[in-house]
């Protein structure tokens, strides 16, 4: 039987590394995903039930989702097919469905596994379709990327999406638990560095397994592991983020909702987050100057200031002096007063242009050139607002089949308040001169 054990060269009598050696034997022994898997969970459900259904297991790595898959083809009586996307081509994929369909036809299924499915094409997607339908497989993809974006809709309306964890304290605790108890000895670490360890894992099963298994080694027979020693042997694994895919998304939508929220320190952690995982710092700094514009405009007109000079202060500086600036905005942008007012001017303006469409300015305030357009009446009647006394003319600049909109409307906060006080002044002489 193929499957991603044997592609990878492990064999029964081959050493296998303490992760796969703890790889749970049923679906109960499966750790931190009772939300699918616990009485109530529709994996639960579905099994109970003698019904199941194609799946989509969408979550980070090292959670589980390979186990549970063997486990699920364990307790249907399916025969379990794995491939990768990432080694596998259309050959491949042929070749697994004339299996399941010869064993189709001995009376067994097969539960097709397919791990990393986002990185098969859309036409390669496609191609399931035709045996997931008639029910030749049973399909079970595994990716770590958001299936709405990079799974073809067609195969997502046939299959359940099911969303896995990252593991979390407790989880992690459990997992170094049954690791003592198969290598029949304590971790041999100081207690402050067992938790260091599971802080290093970052919510990946796997990787805590492949730490504590390294630990184990490095340790030997001597004295426990301090923090210290263990973190200089060992590596943190280094956060989930992918800077084309939705934790990119996910990571610059947090950091504009906390400046939005005026809170500096969670909109500096999410900058930081983004850092850390090695995004460019250039689009951060275009991101700013977005945020100072859609949320604080006008209420704090410094705000593109301090964000088009800190962009800019980083294209000078580079890494990491450059990064200063950029923090330096952040927490500018978080703390200031906000408006979107401007922002929803320009939607609102834009519909009307559009709805509009090609409406003369009026006379009065156009310009005239030459002659003709004098006799035109181009620019008849037209006040020169540095003439009047308030030094506002309060002519109408709109279209004159247009009745006058209000795009504009200050919220009153920061600057603004100021702003608001200036057009109800103009307004009323607006007003004075049409009456």
């Amino acid at each position: 039987m193929n499957d991603l054990f044997s592609a990878s060269g492990l064999s029964e009598g081959a050493p296998q590394p303490l992760a796969d050696r703890l790889r749970p034997r049923t679906l109960s022994n499966v750790v931190g995903q009772d939300h699918l898997l616990g009485p109530d969970g529709p994996l639960r459900r579905m099994l109970e039930a003698g019904r199941l259904s194609s799946i989509i297991f969408w979550g980070p790595p090292g959670v589980g989702k390979t186990t549970i898959a063997r486990l699920l083809a364990s307790e249907t009586d399916l025969e379990f097919e794995a491939i990768s996307a990432i080694f596998s081509g259309v050959k491949d994929l042929r070749a697994a469905f004339e299996r399941a369909e010869a064993r189709r036809s001995t009376g067994k299924g097969t539960l097709l596994f397919v791990d990393e499915i986002h990185r098969f094409n859309k036409a390669q997607q496609d191609g399931f379709l035709p045996f997931v339908e008639g029910g030749v497989v049973t399909l079970v993809g595994a990716t770590t990327e958001n299936p709405s974006f990079e799974i073809n809709g067609a195969l997502l309306s046939r299959c359940q999406v099911m969303v896995l964890k990252r593991l979390d304290e407790k989880g992690l605790s459990l997992l170094i638990d049954r690791a003592e108890a198969m290598e029949e000895q304590r971790l041999p670490v100081e207690p402050a560095a067992r938790d260091a360890l599971i802080d290093m894992a970052d919510g990946d099963g796997r990787y805590l397994l492949n730490l504590v298994e390294q630990v184990y080694t490095f340790a030997g027979k001597g004295e426990p592991l301090t923090v210290a020693a263990m973190s200089a042997a060992l590596q943190k694994r280094a956060p989930a983020y992918d800077k084309s895919g939705e934790g990119h998304y996910n990571l610059i939508s947090a950091l504009h909702k906390s400046v939005r929220g005026s809170d500096p320190d969670a909109a500096m952690y999410w900058f930081a987050r983004m850092l850390e995982g090695g995004e460019d710092p250039r689009f951060l700094a275009r991101r700013l100057v977005v945020m100072a514009s859609e949320d604080i405009g006008l209420a704090d007109p410094t705000a593109m200031m301090v964000a088009g000079e800190a962009a800019r202060a980083f294209e000078r500086l580079g890494e990491p002096e450059g990064l200063i600036p950029l923090a330096h905005c952040v927490v500018h942008l978080a703390t200031a007063p906000k408006s979107n007012a401007a922002y929803m001017a320009l939607k609102k303006a834009r519909a009307a242009a559009r709805e509009t469409g090609s409406l003369m300015p009026p006379k009065a305030i156009l310009n005239a050139p030459t002659s003709m357009m004098k006799d035109q009446g181009y620019g008849d009647g037209y006040i020169y607002d540095h003439d009047t006394e308030e030094g506002v003319s309060g002519q109408n600049y709109f279209p004159d089949e247009m009745p006058r909109p209000v795009f504009y409307e200050p919220k009153g906060h920061g600057r603004e308040r100021a702003v608001m006080e200036r057009m109800r002044f103009v307004a009323e002489i607006r007003d004075r001169n049409r009456r």
